[in-house]
């Protein structure tokens, strides 16, 4: 992990505390140890515990005001989040074991009523995304943040057959938008595109959906999923790389953890970790939830960062399109010192492509303080730390 001190100055006398394992000294290796560092020794430090081979278990502020040593101890670990930060287990592990999944199948789908359908794009925005809710009284169909449902369109195809179900990702919390816990709501976005014979095509669910009238019966399945399930513990932190309508699992969590009705009803869920959330979006048109997440920004500025990365509209450092993987080489500093962290869970939804130039943003971090990504994220991985929901 390479920390930046370019913001350090004369006198900065912030402080951390690591703590790491398996410390070479004189020979032996040793259990547990605690040191205290100033800011300004961090990337001294980094290379020091490569030479040592310590595995970081943690780094946090140091409580209190201390004063910088002279200079670091010579077995001083360093804050490096390759194995050690991922060796931790989740402690959502057994909160996580009774999810809903498959309640109703697609032989058996529950039917519930359309009672909302919105654009969530401002003018000017490209495509059409719409913001959908149903009513789920009547039935058993429940399901908590990051898991997806399915939709069976009405109608049949070409060959006279049913249409297929197609799977969305929730948008809701467990609580649904009206807070009584009957409801759920996706974020749809229509697809559309060309054929090979330059047809214009649109997509059979998502216009299916975006073009659904309130008091509208549809088929559900599900729910499904339990690769981005949000960790019950309150002071995680929680990375999201998001593009498009890969916003939706975000903005349950952000509304798990910021949402005004969401804390007064449920306290037994009263978020104080850190909240980070890069979106992507081509226009600030197409950028969904806006006002939701300013109002998060404006009322929990210790918690919630939110950065953007709108491709036709800001330029990155080369004076190319801004994207996604360009925020997270700007921020990898940050994003690295907070992987570091066992309680920190890593969220990436959206289109496929974003995933390559997030690892290459990734594997150039890395490599400046001779980390392999592969590694660090397979760690990562079976960690249950690192959560993907791709298409």
């Amino acid at each position: 992990m390479r920390v930046s001190t370019a913001s350090s100055r004369p006198g900065d006398n912030r402080m951390y505390e690591l703590e790491v394992q398996n410390l070479i000294g004189k020979g032996v290796r040793r259990g547990v140890s605690v040191w205290q560092v100033s800011h300004r020794q961090l990337n001294a430090s980094l290379r020091r515990i490569n030479q040592l081979g310590g595995r970081l278990v943690r780094i946090t502020p140091a409580q209190g005001h201390h004063e910088a040593p002279a200079a670091a101890p010579s077995d001083t670990p360093v804050a490096t989040p390759a194995t050690p930060a991922a060796a931790a287990k989740p402690r959502a592990a057994k909160a996580h074991a009774d999810v809903p999944v498959n309640l109703y199948k697609p032989k058996d789908p529950f039917v519930a009523t359309v009672v909302g359908n919105y654009s969530l794009l401002g003018e000017g925005a490209i495509g059409r995304v719409n913001h959908i809710s149903f009513d789920l009284s009547g039935g058993n169909l429940h399901y908590v943040e990051g898991q997806s449902i399915g939709v069976i369109p009405d109608g049949e195809d070409a060959k006279g057959k049913p249409h297929k179900l197609r799977l969305y990702s929730i948008a809701s919390t467990r609580h649904g938008d009206n807070l009584e816990g009957s409801s759920i709501s996706l974020c749809v976005r229509q697809l559309e595109y060309k054929n090979e014979a330059g047809e214009q095509i649109y997509g059979v669910c998502s216009s299916f959906l975006c073009d659904i009238e309130p008091g509208t019966k549809v088929k559900l399945t599900g729910p499904v999923g339990k690769e981005m399930l949000l960790p019950p513990d309150e002071d995680a932190n929680v990375i999201m790389l998001a593009t498009g309508t890969g916003i939706a699992p975000m903005r349950a969590y952000l509304r798990r953890m910021f949402d005004g009705g969401e804390r007064a009803q449920n306290p037994e869920y009263q978020f104080r970790g850190k909240a980070w959330l890069f979106m992507g979006s081509p226009t600030s048109a197409n950028l969904l939830y806006e006002n939701d997440l300013n109002s998060y920004l404006e009322e929990y500025p210790e918690h919630f960062r939110y950065t953007k990365a709108i491709s036709r509209e800001q330029k990155n450092p080369s004076g190319g399109r801004m994207y996604i993987q360009d925020r997270v080489t700007e921020h990898a500093d940050e994003i690295f010192a907070l992987i570091a962290d066992p309680k920190t869970h890593v969220y990436i939804c959206g289109l496929r492509g974003m995933e390559p130039g997030i690892d290459e943003a990734m594997t150039a971090a890395a490599a400046k303080c001779d980390q392999n990504w592969t590694e660090l994220r397979q760690a990562l991985k079976k960690a249950e730390r690192w959560h993907v929901e791709t298409y």
